[in-house]
């Protein structure tokens, strides 16, 4: 993107200066030569002139890019295909700012359509799970295809593919070979795409806390030694929104991952001292443990479960319990954006797990009866 005029605006957002790409009455040149118009000084009623499609707006992290990208003006495209799950998106911009447009992974002139007028397009649909409709192979590397080719035949001047980490063609888990076979499809079609790797993230929604933190016990083939560097939802969609409006990121590929590395059982144990879910002086008749299954007998029971309707362990997920997070030297990091203000897990870990805690846990510590009576009390006379 090629920027005529002025200054850059730095805006305060709590306790991080985040850096936002509009400029006060500024012309932005992208590469295919659209001039867009920047009005405003950064905030939700301005406009950054630019339009951007998210696909997988609705997922985890689709909602906070979507987020970041609509609060500042960028006129945000949502494709959609359940009219129940998109409707929150709405208010996270100003009016008209995000539009939805319904569509379908196998429609192609709805996936055309969701394109058609965009300056960035954002891929972030992506399944770690087989469904009766859809496969991992067709999510991950059918549905990328698809949506790879329209923007190409759009000439849309920027396209970023959220992959994920340890993706490789030959892994021996089905999730992380068909993300590396999307990745390949995406660079043989669009080589100046911009592929994002990021680490397992942690937030309010995720499937690392949501699913580490609830269960006392667990049956795993590892005891949970799969090791990870977990990282932030908000920093990747931070990350995610730089990219989007930096031109010097084309062609190029990021492993967004956290500063520590830490264990599936680590985790566990950090979530569990904060709602001390240990047996511990007759308080809790709970006992926090990691049982070993062998790989096969796992697998096997993680399969039964498949015959369920709703979403629960499967086969692949126990697969990728084995193998532990690498990391590309060759790809770029955050700190090639100029990102190091990371969160760490710990810092932020009671926020997303405290609801977790038993009552009795809960309420350990808090004031009694009487001395309620006596602060209101005090209140009162005050």
């Amino acid at each position: 993107m090629l920027r005529v005029s002025s200054k850059n605006i730095t805006r305060q957002l709590g306790s991080r200066s985040i850096y936002t790409s509009v400029l006060e009455s500024d012309l932005n040149i992208t590469r295919n030569g659209k001039v867009n118009v920047s009005v405003g000084a950064g905030g939700r009623s301005s406009r950054t002139g630019y339009t951007a499609t998210v696909f997988g707006a609705t997922g985890f992290l689709g909602r906070y890019l979507t987020s970041k990208l609509a609060r500042h003006g960028t006129t945000t495209v949502v494709p959609f295909r359940d009219d129940m799950k998109k409707r929150f998106l709405k208010v996270t911009g100003d009016l008209g700012v995000v539009n939805f447009v319904e569509f379908d992974a196998r429609n192609l002139k709805s996936i055309q359509d969701s394109v058609a007028h965009s300056d960035i397009v954002f891929n972030c649909i992506g399944v770690d799970y087989n469904t009766k409709n859809f496969s991992m192979a067709d999510v991950n590397i059918g549905l990328t295809e698809r949506i790879t080719q329209a923007v190409k035949d759009a000439g849309v001047p920027r396209y970023v593919h959220v992959s994920s980490y340890n993706a490789n063609p030959d892994s021996n888990s089905i999730f992380y070979a068909t993300k590396g076979l999307g990745e390949q499809i995406v660079k043989d079609i669009l080589p100046d795409s911009t592929i994002v790797r990021p680490s397992p993230m942690y937030g309010r929604e995720d499937n690392l806390l949501n699913y580490l933190g609830p269960k006392i016990k667990m049956w795993t083939p590892n005891k949970n030694a799969k090791e990870i560097y977990p990282i932030h939802v908000l920093d990747v969609a931070r990350a995610l929104e730089k990219i989007g409006y930096d031109d010097s990121t084309v062609g190029q590929t990021f492993e967004l991952y956290g500063p520590e590395k830490l264990s599936f059982l680590e985790i566990r144990q950090m979530i569990h001292g904060i709602t001390q879910d240990f047996a511990n002086a007759g308080a809790l008749p709970y006992t926090f443990a990691d049982y070993y299954v062998p790989l096969p007998l796992a697998k096997i029971i993680a399969q039964v479960k498949q015959l369920a309707y709703w979403k629960l362990t499967n086969p692949d997920q126990v697969e990728r319990h084995l193998i532990h997070q690498t990391i590309d030297p060759t790809a770029k990091t955050f700190r090639d954006l100029g990102i190091e203000d990371l969160d760490s897990l710990a810092n932020v870990l009671f926020t997303y797990v405290k609801q977790w805690r038993h009552p009795l846990i809960a309420q350990k510590g808090a004031p009694s009866k009487k001395e309620l009576a006596r602060l209101r009390q005090l209140e009162h006379i005050m």
